[in-house]
């Protein structure tokens, strides 16, 4: 009897698992962390700006404008003066983006592999997903922060992490979570439900009829005008408690609670200072996770996941 081959590969059954049937949540991390980088290093100078606003005021009362801003910026340290306060962004936000990414995606397939989300579950998810990456960013955002306003002379992340640490105690490093948290977890939410639904009532504005079918090309269009779209509404939805946020983040010696934040606020400028770099943080958190989500789901579709 002829002696059955050695070297014949065993079957389906004891082969190992392909990357992406082994690590989908670990490729939901790289893309969103890759997406994230992107993204925070365009629009770096809206954030850089948006912070000035909330914190600086000049002689008089008055406040200076967003291009006046950017041009004060500009003049004192240079263009690359804009990207003031990268290092702590980048910290903050490739980890960050990919965190969230990737316990949106396990959540999601999880809880909804048979069937998509509906409008309060992707509020739900969304929210829960940030939560969990803002609680672990904080410290860094906390710096980020700092580094914006001026009124700190950090030569490092490092260095002011250790000397938040050693003045302040972990409550400094945690300092705004409360505000942080009502800012970001809503706007994750918000944006989510917004672009989930935006992207299902695309699709049929811009087709003639039911049975045409889309170019490919234009999806990443179509998925970033939908981004558009959810950024807006939610960008406008949180600036409140983001303007509560920064001040409690540059000054935690004057504020022991949320309340006692918003209540400085009001006090000193009304309603409309609640708003206060509200244009700038539009800019950029629309366009910054509308790019997110067009990169992080071009990447998955590239990696054969289902985002």
């Amino acid at each position: 009897m002829a002696e059955a081959p050695r070297d014949r590969i065993p079957v389906s059954g004891n082969r190992a698992p392909s990357l992406s049937q082994e690590h989908p949540v670990l490729k939901a991390f790289v893309c969103g962390s890759l997406s994230g980088t992107c993204s925070t290093l365009l629009f770096q100078p809206l954030d850089l700006v948006k912070t000035r606003l909330q914190s600086q005021q000049l002689p008089g009362g008055t406040r200076p404008g967003m291009l006046t801003l950017f041009v004060k910026i500009i003049r004192n340290d240079s263009l690359l003066g804009l990207w003031k306060g990268v290092s702590p962004s980048f910290l903050r936000c490739i980890p960050g983006v990919g965190l969230y990414f990737s316990t949106l995606y396990a959540v999601k397939q999880h809880l909804f592999s048979e069937r998509d989300p509906r409008p309060l579950e992707s509020v739900l998810l969304g929210a829960g997903s940030r939560t969990v990456a803002g609680v672990c960013m904080l410290p860094f955002t906390v710096v980020k922060t700092r580094y914006e306003s001026e009124k700190y002379g950090y030569r490092s992340v490092y260095g002011a992490l250790r000397n938040i640490y050693g003045t302040e105690g972990a409550r400094g490093l945690f300092s705004g979570l409360t505000a942080t948290l009502l800012r970001d977890a809503p706007f994750s939410g918000i944006y989510l439900m917004f672009y989930t639904q935006a992207k299902k009532l695309a699709p049929h504005a811009i087709q003639s009829s039911p049975t045409d079918e889309i170019n490919p090309a234009l999806i990443p269009l179509l998925n970033f005008s939908c981004g558009i779209v959810a950024g807006i509404l939610a960008s406008v939805a949180t600036q409140p408690a983001d303007v509560v946020k920064t001040h409690m983040q540059l000054s935690p010696e004057k504020y022991r609670w949320t309340g006692q934040a918003a209540c400085y606020v009001f006090q000193n400028h009304g309603l409309t200072g609640f708003f206060l770099g509200g244009v700038p943080r539009a800019l950029r958190r629309t366009l910054m996770a509308a790019m997110a989500w067009t990169v992080y789901e071009q990447m998955m579709e590239k990696m054969g996941l289902k985002s």
